[in-house]
This record gives C-alpha cells, sequence and structure tokens, in this order.
C-alpha cells in the first residue's frame, strides 16, 4: 500500500512540468492561428464597428499580451478556473462537465470492449502459434486495423441502423424521453451499441497482435520449456506462465493507446453525432474559441496522465518487481 503511494506521489510530481509544457506549447499555437473569437463573433452577427471590437477584445482579456494573458491563465488554472467560452458565453468548466460524461460513457466502454476481447482473442492465437485458428485471427485483425473507424462507423450505421433499424442512427439518448433509472440505462446502451463497436474494434485488432506477439516471444523461454517438461497441462502453461507474462506489454499499451482512443472518439462522435467532448473541441474550432479549445486540451491532457498513472498502478500489480523498483527511488 505504502509502495503504492509512493508510486502515484512521484507520478504526480513528475507530471507537472508535463502539463505545463502542454500548457505553455497550446497556448502559443493557438497564438499563431489566424484571427480570434471576437473576429468569428463579429462576423456571425454581421459585423461591427471598431469601437465595438475594442470593446469585446477588452472584455475578453485579448488587448493584452500573449505573455500577460499565458500568466493569467496559469495563474486561474491553479484555482481550477479554465476561463470563460466566448462562443457559447458560459464557464468553460460547465460545458465540458456538461459533455465530458458522454466521452467517457464511450470511451470506457469501447477501451474496456477491445481490451478485454483483443487480449482474450490474442490468448487464443498465441496459445498455438501457425495454425489455422491463429493464421485466421492475424489476417482478420490485420484487415480491421486497415479500416478507417469513420468508415467502419458508417457501414455499421448504414447496416444496423438505416437498413435493420435495430439501433438508433445518432445521439446518446432518446431526446426528451423522460427515462429515468434501468430504462435511461439501457436507453443509452442501445444507442451506444454502434458507435462503441466501430471504435472498439480498431483497438481489439491492436490488442490481440500485440498479445499474440507477446505469446510467440515467452513460448521460447526456458521457464517455459521446463513446466512442459514438468509435465504441467498446456491449458495451465498458457493461462499461468505464457499469458501472464505475455499481458505486461498489453497493459503498457493500453496507457500509450489512451491518447488516441481519446482522439479517434472525437471522429466517432461526429459520425454518430455524439453530444461529446470532442465534438466540443469540433465546435470550438468552428467558433474559433480559443479559450475553449484550450481548456479541452488541457482535461484531455490530464485525462491521459490519470490513465496512465492507472495503468503503471497495474503493472506494478502484475510484476511487483515493478513496483517494488519504482518505489526504491
Amino acid at each position: 500500500m505504502n509502495s503504492a503511494l509512493r508510486l502515484i506521489g512521484r507520478r504526480a510530481i513528475s507530471s507537472i512540468p508535463v502539463l505545463l509544457i502542454v500548457v505553455i506549447g497550446t497556448f502559443f499555437l493557438l497564438e499563431l492561428a489566424p484571427g480570434d473569437a471576437v473576429d468569428a463573433y463579429l462576423v456571425s452577427i454581421g459585423g461591427g464597428d471598431a469601437a465595438l471590437t475594442e470593446q469585446l477584445r477588452a472584455q475578453y482579456g485579448l488587448d493584452q499580451s500573449p505573455l500577460s494573458r499565458l500568466w493569467l491563465y496559469v495563474t486561474a488554472l491553479l484555482r481550477f478556473d479554465l476561463g470563460w467560452s466566448v462562443g457559447f458565453n458560459r464557464p468553460i468548466s460547465e460545458l465540458i462537465l456538461e459533455r465530458l460524461p458522454n466521452t467517457f460513457y464511450l470511451m470506457g466502454s469501447a477501451t474496456a470492449l477491445s481490451f478485454v476481447l483483443g487480449t482474450a482473442l490474442g490468448i487464443v492465437s498465441g496459445a498455438r502459434i501457425g495454425s489455422l485458428r491463429d493464421r485466421l485471427l492475424s489476417i482478420g485483425s490485420l484487415a480491421l486495423y486497415a479500416v478507417p473507424s469513420f468508415w467502419l462507423g458508417l457501414v455499421l450505421s448504414v447496416v444496423f441502423a438505416v437498413q435493420l433499424r435495430w439501433f438508433p442512427t445518432s445521439g446518446i439518448e432518446t431526446i426528451a424521453s423522460g427515462k429515468e433509472g434501468l430504462d435511461r440505462v439501457l436507453d443509452i446502451a442501445r444507442h451506444l451499441v454502434l458507435p462503441v463497436s466501430a471504435l472498439a474494434m480498431i483497438y481489439l485488432a491492436l490488442f490481440l497482435r500485440v498479445m499474440r506477439a507477446g505469446m510467440a516471444e515467452i513460448w521460447r523461454q526456458d521457464f517455459v520449456r521446463a513446466a512442459s517438461a514438468k509435465g504441467i497441462s498446456r491449458s495451465r502453461i498458457v493461462l499461468r506462465h505464457v499469458a501472464r507474462n505475455a499481458l505486461l506489454p498489453v497493459v503498457t499499451m493500453l496507457g500509450l493507446q489512451a491518447a488516441s482512443i481519446l482522439g479517434g472518439s472525437v471522429v466517432i462522435e461526429s459520425v454518430f453525432a455524439i453530444p461529446g467532448f470532442g465534438r466540443l473541441a469540433q465546435e470550438a474550432v468552428a467558433l474559433r474559441d480559443a479559450p475553449l479549445l484550450m481548456g479541452i486540451i488541457v482535461v484531455s491532457a490530464l485525462l491521459v496522465i490519470l490513465v496512465n498513472m492507472l495503468v503503471d498502478l497495474v503493472y506494478a500489480f502484475l510484476d511487483p518487481r515493478v513496483g517494488a523498483s519504482e518505489a526504491s527511488r
């Protein structure tokens, strides 16, 4: 328990400069972009005179120097204040908290499904390298990995939502349905079947291939040959000796893929019109709402850091030598 707390503390401290680099880098990248939210607002209302432009820029602090605004932003972040959205005219934290649960439903379900199924199929494939089922699974995973997620989402939508009418075509739940409790949960689950499937299929193939490659490597280790020579059953060798050791690279990759899965959810949210974090980012870009886009990127970075911290804990649990080594530093 103490070693886990020390590991969390070490990771939390090392995450501070990472987050700071993300904030500063993103801030100056957005500074380089042409136009700002005031320009977009004036275009949307058909234009305005110089006095109105000057008033709006002063109101949102855009008349100050970039360094002054960066300092104000960083000090506001320390108070957990993400600022004010010019495009939506609402607090950014309120907007993000409103959309984030929908992305959590999508991203969490897709990650869990792809990890569990991909790992299980990787064990099945890697249990007998070179067999017919191994070849079929390898070809299938390669084909899935080559398919873009947005194209897979469109195909699933056309077949299962438009033609067969088994699932809704868009949204996270039935609008104004008045459903509560279990009925609402089932309604959301029904809306998530197609988007989660489209997002999970791509990463399922990736986890399958990494698990299979890891098992192929472990099979050549001396301790596996020794276990076989002792007369231990093949199923026991596969599950207790080969699969467990091959799981470590898959867990590591789970953390590394967190940012990719979050990015993939942006595309899927657009295809299935899910009002989530990704669509909010898309709307922020369309409105040239730099403060909102900045807040979304900062929260995304924070989420990826938290997921990687969780993965480190799981890794240390699976391999206690790693946890002890990290904690003793």
